[in-house]
Parts: C-alpha cells; sequence; structure tokens
C-alpha cells in the first residue's frame, strides 16, 4: 500500500539559520512558518526540521536537554503547534529530527545519575571502570576518548561517542529503549509525520573491556567503529519500538541516518519485512580521489574532487540493490557537508545538472535549503566561527607546512560544515532577509543570487529547481524502472521506463563539449540546463550540460 512519504520531496531546513522572526539573529519556528508560501511555491511536500528541543547548545541542538520542550531560542510549544497546523493546511508533512543514541549532560536523567549512583538513572547511560582509568582504547567522533571520569567522583568513567557533553545512552535498558519511545510518541501525538532517527546505528556497543586492536600506542585512544556501529543489538533493539509506533502511527515516515552502512546493511534496515527504518540515509555516495591533496596536513579539511567513475559504481549499486526494497534517499548536501557549490559543482550549470542528476534517479529528495538558490559555504576570517579544535590544529599545522593563515582559511571554509550553515538569502537587503540583527552564523560571501532576485527570472536556479520538482512528481520518475548507461568516465546517463513511457537524463560531468547517442531517438526535451544540441539520436552537450529528454 503506497504511503504519503513514497512520494515525497523532501526540503532540510536548518532552523537557526532559516528565518528569524524577532530580530534576534537566530532562525526560529515563525521564521519558518512566514516562509511557507515559499515553500509551497518551491513545490516540495515535506519539512526535515534539524533538532528544536532544549539544549546547550555545544552540538547545535544535538545535545538535547528536553525532548519535552522548545528551545527559547527557537520558539514556544504553541508557536510549534501553529506551525504544524499551517505546514499541513499547506500539503505539507513534517519530519522531525530525533536524537536517541545520546543526550545532553544537562538531562535530568544524567544529572539524576551522576547525583544518585545507585538510583534509576545510573543505568539509562554507559558507566564503567575504576580509578578514573579508561576501560578501553576506544576513540571518540569528536576526538580523544569515548571515556570521561565521573565528575561526581566514584571514579567509573561515562561513555560518550561524540562530545563529551553527549553522553551515550544505554539501549540495553529497557527503561531507556521505552523512555525514548515516549518520546516518539509524544511528538507523533502532536502531528508529527515523521522522525529523522539520528546515528541509530550507534545505540549497540560491543564488549566494554576489549580495546581495538593497534599497532599505536595502546594508551591513545583510536577509531573503534566495528565495537559501537551497526552491530546485531541495533536491530533487535529497535524493531519492537519501529513495530509498536507504527501500530498507532501507521502512516509515520521513520527515516535512519546510517552514516558508515554499506548498501547490504541498508536493504537489513529498510527491508519491509525488518519491521524498522522505510528509508536510511548514507554517507558513502561521495568517493573522492587524492589530485591534489597534500599528505602533510589533515585531507578532511581539503577541497578534493569527486571520483566520478567510482561515484557512478556507488550511485548504480544503490538504485539496483534497493530496488522493491525501499527508496534510496537522493541528497547533494546537509548540514553535516560542504555545500554543493561548494564542494562538487562551482557553477549553477554543473549545479542544475547535478540536481537534475540525483533527484531524478529512483529515490527521496532531500533538498538542503538554499540549495535551490546556488548558496555557497561561508567564508571564515578566523578559526573561531568553526567552533571547531581540530580546524584550530589545521590551521596550525598548515601553517608549518608552508601554508599561510589566510590559505589555511580558505580551505576550511570549502570544507567545513559549519560554514555550509549560513543564513538564508531572502531578499537583498541588510543580513539577506534573514534577521534585522547580525546572524548568530555570520561569514563572508559574495552571493548576490537571493530568494526575492530569483523568483522573477525565468531562467535562475530557483526556477529551475521548481521545474525539476514538478518533472519529479511525475509518476515516470517516482515509480519508473532504473538503468545506467554505460558511458564514458565524463558522462552520466540513465533510462527512466513506466510501461510506454521512457526518459533519457544525460549530463556531461567534465567541461569539454561531448557528444552521447541515446539507443532511440530523442522525442522531447523535458528539462535543460547549459548548452545543447539534440539531432535524433545524437545528443551533443556543451560544459556541464544536462537533459532529461523523453524518446
Amino acid at each position: 500500500m503506497s504511503s504519503w512519504y513514497d512520494h515525497a520531496i523532501i526540503y532540510q531546513v536548518y532552523p537557526k539559520s532559516f528565518q528569524d522572526s524577532n530580530g534576534d539573529g537566530i532562525g526560529d519556528l515563525n521564521g519558518i512558518r512566514q516562509r511557507i508560501p515559499y515553500l509551497q511555491k518551491l513545490g516540495i511536500n515535506a519539512v526535515w526540521l534539524n533538532p528544536i528541543f532544549v539544549s546547550p547548545q555545544v552540538d547545535n541542538g544535538y545535545d538535547v536537554a528536553n525532548y519535552y520542550a522548545i528551545d527559547e531560542q527557537i520558539g514556544t510549544m504553541a508557536e510549534m503547534d501553529s506551525l504544524i497546523k499551517e505546514l499541513h493546511a499547506a500539503g505539507i508533512h513534517l519530519i522531525l529530527d530525533f536524537v536517541l543514541n545520546h543526550t545532553s549532560d544537562q538531562h535530568p536523567w544524567f544529572k539524576d545519575a551522576l547525583a544518585n549512583p545507585d538510583g534509576l538513572y545510573r543505568d539509562y547511560y554507559i558507566f564503567k571502570g575504576h580509578d578514573n582509568r579508561r576501560p578501553n582504547n576506544w576513540g571518540s567522533f569528536f576526538g580523544g576518548s569515548v571515556w570521561e571520569p565521573d565528575p561526581s567522583g566514584t571514579g567509573e568513567s561515562y561513555f560518550h561517542l561524540f562530545d563529551k557533553h553527549m553522553p551515550d545512552l544505554n539501549w540495553a535498558n529497557p527503561e531507556v529503549r521505552l523512555s525514548m519511545e515516549d518520546v516518539a510518541r509524544f511528538w507523533l501525538g502532536r502531528g508529527v509525520d515523521g522522525l529523522r532517527i539520528d546515528a541509530f546505528i550507534h545505540i549497540a556497543k560491543a564488549n566494554l573491556d576489549q580495546d581495538f586492536p593497534t599497532t599505536a600506542d595502546n594508551s591513545q585512544p583510536v577509531l573503534a567503529e566495528p565495537f559501537y556501529a551497526n552491530l546485531p543489538q541495533v536491530q533487535s533493539w529497535l524493531r519492537p519500538f519501529s513495530q509498536r509506533i507504527r501500530a498507532d502511527y501507521p502512516d509515520v515516515f521513520l527515516l535512519g541516518e546510517a552514516a558508515s552502512a554499506n548498501v547490504n546493511l541498508a536493504v537489513d534496515y529498510t527491508s519491509p519485512e525488518a519491521h524498522l527504518m522505510d528509508s536510511v540515509i548514507t554517507f558513502r555516495y561521495f568517493p573522492t580521489t587524492n589530485t591534489g591533496i597534500d599528505s602533510a596536513i589533515a585531507t578532511n579539511l581539503q577541497p578534493a574532487s569527486i571520483d566520478w567513475p567510482e561515484f557512478k559504481k556507488t550511485q548504480v549499486t544503490w538504485q539496483q540493490t534497493l530496488s522493491g526494497v525501499s527508496r534510496p534517499i537522493l541528497y547533494w548536501g546537509n548540514h553535516d557537508m560542504a555545500r554543493v557549490m561548494t564542494r562538487v559543482a562551482h557553477t549553477p550549470v554543473a549545479a542544475a545538472s547535478l540536481a537534475m542528476l540525483m533527484y531524478l534517479q529512483q529515490g527521496t529528495p532531500i533538498i538542503y535549503y538554499g540549495e535551490e538558490l546556488g548558496m555557497e559555504n561561508l567564508h571564515y576570517d578566523t578559526v573561531a566561527p568553526f567552533a571547531d579544535g581540530s580546524v584550530d590544529d589545521f590551521v596550525e599545522t598548515a601553517q608549518k607546512a608552508g601554508y599561510s593563515a589566510a590559505d589555511a582559511l580558505t580551505m576550511a571554509s570549502a570544507t567545513h560544515k559549519m560554514p555550509a550553515r549560513g543564513p538564508m538569502l531572502w531578499d537583498d537587503s541588510a543580513h539577506n532577509g534573514f534577521s534585522t540583527h547580525k546572524p548568530w552564523n555570520d561569514g563572508r560571501s559574495d552571493e548576490t543570487a537571493s530568494a526575492e532576485r530569483q523568483s522573477s527570472d525565468p531562467h535562475s536556479m530557483l526556477s529551475f529547481y521548481q521545474q525539476l520538482i514538478q518533472l519529479k512528481q511525475q509518476a515516470l520518475f517516482e515509480d519508473g524502472d532504473y538503468c545506467l548507461l554505460s558511458t564514458g568516465d565524463d558522462t552520466y546517463v540513465y533510462r527512466r521506463q513506466l510501461g510506454q513511457q521512457t526518459a533519457y537524463v544525460v549530463i556531461n560531468l567534465s567541461s569539454q563539449k561531448t557528444v552521447i547517442t541515446l539507443p532511440a531517438a530523442a522525442a522531447q526535451v523535458m528539462l535543460s540546463a547549459g548548452d545543447y544540441t539534440v539531432n535524433d539520436q545524437q545528443i551533443i552537450l556543451g560544459a556541464h550540460a544536462g537533459l532529461a529528454l523523453s524518446v
């Protein structure tokens, strides 16, 4: 039976950066509500909100201190109820970010766990060890050890996969599983339509006495992802959670963040028989080359080029393996990566072609706010706005390797996630209509392509995305079969077919003119980007150009 999310086109909103309605420089719920007409005109039918719960903002809301209240910077519960109601009236579903692997250390559960070592909530978290010694050598995703000494002085340490202010919940405790189910029910009961389940693949951990093998100094923490990612208990613990929620909310959309999951795990997580997720988001879509990378400095903060041959293999593997199982999630960017215009496309034509390439495939598009305007990363002139110690280290190391501080900051600004969270470009007024106050995330930007300016230009990126979204909603591109054609490394060509309808999406990935011969003569150009010529079966594409054609 078809569900609403089988035809979803999702727009990701980073609430703090979308629209400020009260002049404090921070986006809020009322600001989102004011922009519903824009979302309607764009054509999307679902919105995913990054975390809005009460939070100390150590990790921009992913450190939750109260799951049952809205952070006062972002709004009130009454404003949240109004947003849900008005989105629904506009035909737009709402998906909330749901953080269930960890909480803030300011959450009442964790405060009680520290204050009462023999109390109920101590076992809501993972405590182990003695004399402040680390139980193992596992490393945190945020650097250092996963273990932090208990500040109440018991000699034990608590486990945190992310920042030390974000202790992991103990999902081995059935009470934790029921408590998180209660949170989900609370929001679904208020009218939320879906949950984007953050970091769910990490809720199970291996034997905490086991060090991860390393040839380095065993006293130094090492990433031990096989010990805390995608373990079997993830499925056994989440299955009852998902089944019970669906029993009362059968139309709920459960979208899991499965960052490191391969395609076969994605099948396990999304197979209808598994009763877990409806779809998952992978971080494995974008293989890069080592071309131009300096091994003397951190590679993750250096701009890297997409390895297009490997990208094609990755895409077709996910497309074919998930066919008949679940809908792949299609995206070019999100809050955890540099913007597609900065990272990959670099020109409006290339950005439009890449959007066509990705979103007309089988699956559910997620469009990151401002992507439809061609927004780029901000540029920071100091390390402070990154709020990330690894950037400080990168700049210092780069200077020792002969780079200037300015060059190092340029590289970090082009690759880091924080500059991708800049304020939405609404108009050409001060602060681009986002706020009357200096934005919370302020950096240099040369962009002038605001939503207001683009809305009156039929050739703008915004206009292109509106047309693309309309095309995606046709049955051929929602439900048609997918087949990637064998072409050169610099082109990406696939067929969508549904009954007697056939279309080809033809993309030039290079800056050189290219010629492609289709299996059948083109009948109509459905959507285009850049320069092209169509002569029956022969397609001539200019630099980075792209076409969707019916035959």
